[in-house]
């Protein structure tokens, strides 16, 4: 009796699993135009993949860099903690964007692109990440907040919200520096 209600259940649970797939592979999309990430105008689900996208791959390679050229421990415990969670936004991001048939890309939009070649090579570079995070947090939190609130896709608006969140605390946490 237990074998046959665990077959069951195992039969359920995959014959959901491949409904939730999706047969065809979603091929990564660019915003048709820079919106401003904030603002009351709902940024289209493919231009709010690729700006989160973008914000994520920057933090993580911002913060990579910190844990390489900063000697502050403060700074460098933020790097790794920023890292670790916008990997999971990321990966969060990707799953729900598969399901909307918009897949993240794995580039640099021109404004993180510019961000991270000024944190290259800028003095000093503890006070530069700083000030780069900071920025980049408010426009992200912006960004979030907005999707979140008026975007169009019911997939992407929970991982926006949960994004807002993780958001906020990172520049709550980046104001008492």
């Amino acid at each position: 009796m237990r074998t046959t209600w665990k077959l069951c259940l195992g039969a359920v649970s995959t014959a959901l699993l491949l409904t939730a797939c999706q047969t065809g592979a979603p091929s990564p999309r660019q915003p048709s135009s820079r919106p401003p990430s904030g603002g009351g105008v709902a940024l289209a689900p493919a231009d709010y993949v690729a700006t989160a996208a973008s914000i994520d791959l920057f933090v993580v390679k911002a913060a990579e860099l910190a844990l390489d050229r900063s000697g502050n421990y403060r700074v460098r415990a933020l790097a790794s903690s920023f890292s670790e969670s916008h990997r999971g936004l990321a990966g969060q991001l990707s799953f729900a964007g598969r399901r909307v048939d918009t897949l993240p890309s794995a580039r640099l939009l021109p404004r993180e692109a510019e961000r991270l070649a000024a944190l290259q090579t800028q003095q000093p570079f503890d006070a530069t990440f700083l000030r780069q995070m900071i920025l980049t947090h408010e426009q992200s939190l912006a960004l979030h907040g907005n999707f979140a609130v008026r975007g169009s896709s019911p997939t992407l608006r929970p991982v926006a919200a949960s994004a807002e969140r993780v958001e906020r605390a990172h520049l709550d946490e980046l104001r008492r520096q």
